[in-house]
């Protein structure tokens, strides 16, 4: 550096070694030059240059799954890409995976982790007892190995991630289909020991897997994040003053929905033949004022079925974004699993009818009692 601390006397024969480390974010080629000044009959100077390629030993993919209004699952696969060599080199160790949230997002790992409640012996009590010992139960050497974060070349690893709202602001709005989620990031370490930070690229929500075909079987309105990506849509389109650019698709989410009808906490399960109330969020997109009618019509409807009044009138609903509640009962006629489905808004206005995909999946379970019998009749079957 050319101070006088840095000056060394060099006998015949001798040498300096020095160790030179830079962090290198750019891969491919790379050339370090190296110069040497030096006083030997008067100022001398070496140069010397050394060409070397840089890779990315690890290769990261991303999967996001949405799981709600407010929520995505993130899931991380990573993949050691170097070749196989014949001494075994090549391998690399994971020492630490994270994801960095977006602004106004957390995140949290999902860890598959192995449940040790169960009934206690009288070996366990004495083993709680000692206060030397871990409360844990001590891991095999394949448990250990799996979890050391070793890849040999080819392998890969897959770490889930949940990623949520951590503010009120971004709980209000939810989750849009095009939000940045954030980068997942790994530190791992070569063979001989050069340590690496990798960034994956920015993870962003993917749209809800509703299509024009609103008749598809598969789609539920319920944790799919229809109504915020629809709000999104309606949003967008109010901040460019209505107009359509050149490609933009005829066919939005805001056109094909105006109006979304989203179930609030809907049963899982359901018992044959036992009313079940559902509470239904009935929100208006559009830029006028509605008068809406909501209509559950029976002979769209296959399993479970409205139980009561077929429709509710819910009168003048606010533009851009106003809603309203309310409440249906549900009614299970066959046992299985079914979608609730058949349910349309009306503009009492104009009579536009909306129809809007099933609400939620829900498994009718037998009673009680149907079981018992069903068992007992088997037995007396058998003992005939």
């Amino acid at each position: 550096d050319g101070t006088d601390a840095s000056l060394k006397d060099i006998q015949p024969g001798g040498g300096v070694d020095s160790i030179v480390s830079r962090r290198l974010e750019e891969v491919g080629q790379h050339i370090l030059r190296v110069e040497v000044g030096y006083m030997a009959n008067g100022a001398k100077t070496l140069r010397k240059f050394y060409r070397f390629n840089v890779t990315v030993p690890l290769n990261i993919t991303e999967t996001v799954v949405r799981k709600g209004d407010a929520s995505c699952l993130v899931s991380i696969t990573v993949e050691n890409v170097m070749e196989k060599q014949s001494s075994g080199g090549g391998a690399v160790t994971i020492s630490s995976v994270g994801f960095e949230p977006h602004s106004g997002l957390v995140a949290e790992q999902i860890n598959i982790e192995e449940d040790s409640q169960g009934e206690t012996t009288e070996t366990d009590d004495i083993m709680t007892a000692r206060s030397d010992l871990s409360a844990s139960p001590r891991k095999s050497t394949v448990e250990l190995y799996d979890s050391c974060g070793r890849l040999e070349p080819g392998e890969i690893n897959r770490y889930l991630f949940s990623v949520t709202a951590g503010s009120e602001a971004a709980a209000l709005r939810g989750i849009a289909f095009g939000d940045e989620l954030g980068r997942a990031y790994l530190i791992y370490y070569k063979a001989m020991g050069e340590s690496g930070k990798l960034f994956s690229s920015m993870v962003v929500c993917p749209p809800t897997s509703f299509a024009e075909s609103i008749s598809q079987s598969n789609f539920v309105v319920h944790r799919s994040g229809l109504s915020v990506d629809v709000a999104a849509a309606s949003a967008q389109r109010s901040s460019s003053s209505g107009r359509r650019s050149s490609n933009e698709s005829p066919g939005c989410l805001d056109e094909l929905l105006p109006v979304t009808v989203e179930p609030i906490e809907p049963p899982s399960t359901m018992k044959l033949s036992i009313p079940e109330k559902v509470a239904l969020l009935i929100v208006n997109h559009s830029s006028q004022s509605m008068n809406l009618q909501l209509q559950m019509r029976l002979p769209n409807m296959n399993g479970v079925v409205v139980c009561g009044p077929s429709f509710v009138n819910l009168g003048d609903v606010p533009p851009s974004g106003g809603s309203c509640t309310i409440d249906v009962n549900l009614i299970a006629l066959v046992a299985g699993l079914f979608s609730v489905q058949g349910c349309y808004i009306v503009d009492m206005t104009n009579g536009l009818e909306i129809k809007q995909p099933a609400l939620f999946d829900v498994f009718v379970e037998l009673p009680e009692n149907v079981n018992e019998e069903k068992k007992s009749g088997t037995e007396d079957t058998m003992d005939f």
